[in-house]
């Protein structure tokens, strides 16, 4: 798939930077709320290896406080432009609205990271198919009540590709994440990260975003600033099952991990 200008193959795992403009993200070494700090986070971004930088301007840790689409804007647009003419590499904003969504397709974004995955603002998959850009759509529930956890996710999943589909998004500008940590309790994380083949059989690059989340602290008992390890364990699996990019805090680290571990699979 291509991203912007550049082109993702589906052999390769890829690393998406997150770059995180708010004052409350759950993890503090993802914060980065004042332009001058963003800016030399995303060149870092780019330099420790990763493929995309995913700019972000609400917090969506659990119990976040939804902001205004004007607070959002004023959050990522300066972040956007900035990174835009310093580092060459596709930009993800990392939204569920609309507004927000149209206007930062306008400063140079090229993908869009919906949580929603298109069913919270109904204009968004209409924005990304005139905006001609890629989209990234995330599982995600109002609640946790299946009937039948992984087989209704993947029924989920498939609603977010009918509404793409039926707004006119081509099927090479899709990404889909499983939504880890979202409308999931600990054991539904682990088996939806296990269930990552049965996702790839619908036949769109997954995504995996995993870093540093509640689902690793609640198996090894750690808080946010010891779960790297964890973090690249879970990104090693997504590696291992065909998982086309992590979204990740720890940039370097995961690109020496994938880069380690793909050396290997080369002699399968």
């Amino acid at each position: 798939m291509i991203i912007g200008n550049s082109q993702f193959l589906n052999d390769r795992t890829y690393i998406m930077g997150i770059l995180n403009v708010t004052p409350d993200s759950f993890y503090d070494g993802s914060r980065y709320d004042v332009l001058e700090s963003a800016l030399k986070r995303a060149v870092q971004i780019k330099e420790e290896g990763a493929d995309i930088i995913d700019i972000g301007g609400e917090s969506t840790r659990p119990g976040y406080k939804m902001i205004s689409v004007d607070e959002e804007l004023e959050r990522v647009l300066p972040v956007i432009e900035a990174v835009k003419k310093e580092v060459d590499l596709p930009i993800s904003l990392d939204t569920y609205k609309a507004d927000v969504a149209k206007e930062g397709i306008k400063a140079g974004v090229s993908l869009i990271n919906d949580i929603w995955g298109l069913k919270f603002d109904r204009k968004m998959a209409h924005v990304i198919a005139d905006g001609n850009v890629s989209c990234c759509l995330m599982h995600n529930r109002k609640d946790n009540d299946y009937t039948s956890f992984v087989e209704d996710t993947i029924k989920d999943l498939s609603e977010c590709i009918d509404i793409a589909h039926n707004a006119g998004i081509k099927d090479e500008k899709i990404i889909l994440d499983p939504g880890v940590g979202f409308a999931k309790d600990t054991e539904q994380n682990l088996q939806i990260i296990a269930s990552l083949d049965k996702i790839n059989k619908l036949g769109y690059p997954v995504l995996l975003g995993v870093s540093r989340k509640s689902v690793i602290g609640n198996v090894l008992d750690i808080p946010k600033e010891d779960r790297l390890a964890g973090t690249l364990a879970l990104g090693v699996y997504g590696c291992l099952h065909n998982t086309m990019f992590l979204r990740v805090h720890d940039v370097k680290e995961h690109v020496q991990a994938v880069r380690m571990i793909r050396e290997v699979i080369k002699y399968n």
